[in-house]
């Protein structure tokens, strides 16, 4: 085993940890916590993404109530000797899992409207969770009976520090965006209700920020322009991408000496899109990763975000069913080639599929956002309408779930829901 060069302890709070604090925020000036030089492999925890907010029990309001400043407890920055801007940075992920020996269980939540909301929020407002038990790589949950599978564990979110540059960037054109829609909620494409909430992005906020090792002088004043680690972004960071699991490559760009690399938000497993926002099922895990430069790889190929190459480990299904969306909303409003409304509508369909066994309209949402579900942008050609489809595969249940099985239908239960919802 490589050494644990970041380490955590899940039972304390993430500014109580054993060796360097964790950081929460994207910033230049985040000083590094590791060091490493090209070729050595090492190992890195990290806490859960909402540093040990959600237990294992069965209330709801736990996920009402995640302080969503508070939250994406990155393990790093790891600073890779001979790192330049312009590089590319070469992170191999040779092994990662749950800390099986520390925490024995994931969650999954529904995250109210005005608290995050999510792709479904409208048709699901209000809170809800579901408890997964891990055992090695195998996961099932009392909350959602009769499915039980290999997950495919990724860490949702891995990425360098920006340049202040970038990071001003950053900034400016989400501002743009926030102040677009308090001007006029409806004018912004894809919202999911039209309204004030959800918010369509997160502004830098003291409130809940962590800057790793950082002054704490310098931290307070870093923490007004940091940037939240909520999206994805030009260096890589919350892409949530199912495949990025062990055997996987990725070359990040580097804006900033030494490279900077951070790694969290531990997935044991997610379906494509994570469709509940907290869709995946999160835990606390490790990655064993070793860093290699392409010397200049920014401009050599033609990149200024991050190249993946998936691993090739499980888990391996066979057989699938799949359901399409096409670019016209639930109210019948024909979209122009527009593959988010597609793949909600493949979504909705699913969900709908899936009640016809029994499960709640809340259980199948929380089946789709875990099970690793293949999403597909498959047509964008036809004009008026994007094709996206989702595949279901059918061997994570413990029956048959084929179409010729419709009549197999069961109390399933449900998952915990508040009876309190957020106003």
């Amino acid at each position: 085993m490589p050494e644990v060069k970041f380490e955590v302890d899940v039972d304390s709070p993430p500014d109580e940890q054993p060796g360097a604090n964790p950081f929460n925020r994207w910033h230049p000036d985040i000083p590094a916590a590791v060091e490493a030089d090209v070729g050595e492999t090492l190992r890195l925890e990290a806490l859960d993404w909402t540093g040990g907010q959600v237990e294992d029990n069965d209330d709801p309001n736990e996920i009402r109530d995640v302080d969503l400043t508070q939250v994406h407890y990155l393990a790093g920055p790891v600073h890779v000797n001979g790192a330049e801007p312009g590089d590319l940075l070469k992170v191999e992920f040779h092994d990662m899992g749950p800390l099986n020996d520390r925490a024995e269980f994931g969650f999954t939540g529904t995250f109210s409207q005005q608290n995050g909301g999510g792709f479904l929020t409208d048709h699901f407002p209000d809170a809800a969770k579901s408890i997964w038990d891990i055992d090695g790589y195998t996961v099932s949950s009392r909350h959602v009976p009769d499915v039980r599978y290999e997950g495919k564990i990724h860490p949702g979110l891995a990425g360098c520090l920006p340049s202040q540059e970038l990071l001003e960037e950053w900034n400016e054109r989400e501002q743009e965006l926030i102040d677009k829609h308090e001007e006029d909620p409806d004018s912004i494409p894809n919202h999911p209700t039209g309204e004030a909430e959800p918010v369509v992005a997160n502004p830098p906020t003291e409130e809940g920020a962590q800057m790793g090792e950082m002054d704490p002088e310098e931290a307070e004043a870093a923490a007004q322009e940091g940037a939240r680690t909520v999206p994805p972004r030009e260096n890589g960071g919350n892409h949530d991408i199912k495949d990025l699991s062990i055997g996987s490559t990725i070359y990040f760009p580097v804006y900033v000496e030494g490279g900077m690399f951070a790694v969290g938000d531990f997935h044991a497993s997610q379906g494509d899109g994570e469709i509940t926002f907290c869709g995946a099922i999160e835990m606390p895990g490790y990655v064993d990763v070793e860093f290699d430069i392409v010397k200049g790889g920014m401009e050599k190929h033609g990149v200024d975000h991050p190249i993946f190459e998936p691993g090739h480990r499980g888990p391996s299904f066979e057989d699938y069913i799949t359901f399409s969306g096409y670019s016209v909303t639930e109210d019948g409003e024909q979209r122009y080639l527009d593959s988010h409304t597609a793949y909600r509508r493949a979504c909705l369909e699913g969900i709908e599929y899936l009640k016809q066994f029994g499960y709640t309209g809340q259980q199948a949402l929380h089946i789709l956002g875990t099970v690793p579900v293949e999403g597909r942008q498959s047509g964008v050609v036809d004009v008026p309408n994007a094709c996206s489809t989702l595949a279901l595969p059918e061997g994570v249940f413990e029956f048959d779930v084929s179409p010729g099985n419709l009549g197999d239908s069961a109390d399933r239960g449900d998952l915990v829901v508040t009876d309190d919802p957020l106003e």
